[in-house]
């Protein structure tokens, strides 16, 4: 998916940008010649960046379509200060901005949300002025991953 960035109408503030989610677990099937590659599933969206979450969240009927299976349960504190216990995921690939990356998710809510981890694996900023997602300037042509 290559898009600099989204730009239908958004809220002020608000960042939001094209993801593509694979279930990670099919495409090891298909390396190890067990599955085809068109059986590969996948889900695309516009997704919400929240600069404020560190893990990524997805909907319940996103990991349904995915095929994803909860694997453990988290707290989840949310931005009212409430606490819930929801359920994690087994490995999603992630990718956004013709970058990706692997990561569990948080099932909760009604719409695929970006934290932290996720810019921070693919090497990504959130540029507020213009609220989109840009590749880090430093980095422009592939994530470089600190490893200090």
């Amino acid at each position: 998916m290559n898009n600099a960035e989204y730009s239908e109408d958004k809220a002020m503030g608000e960042v939001r940008v094209k993801v593509r989610l694979f279930n990670a677990t099919d495409e090891g099937l298909v390396r190890r010649g067990l599955l085809k590659p068109e059986q590969i599933r996948t889900y695309e969206t516009v997704a919400l960046v929240d600069t404020g979450a560190v893990r990524s969240v997805i909907p319940s009927h996103v990991r349904l379509q995915l095929g994803i299976e909860l694997v453990g349960e988290r707290v989840a504190e949310c931005a009212d200060g409430r606490k819930d216990v929801v359920g994690f995921t087994e490995p999603i690939r992630f990718e956004v901005l013709d970058r990706d990356t692997f990561d569990d998710a948080l099932v909760l809510g009604d719409e695929v949300l970006i934290g932290q981890t996720i810019l921070e694996k693919t090497d990504l900023l959130v540029d507020c002025a213009r609220n989109r997602v840009i590749p880090n300037p430093a980095h422009p042509d592939q994530p470089v991953s600190k490893v200090k």
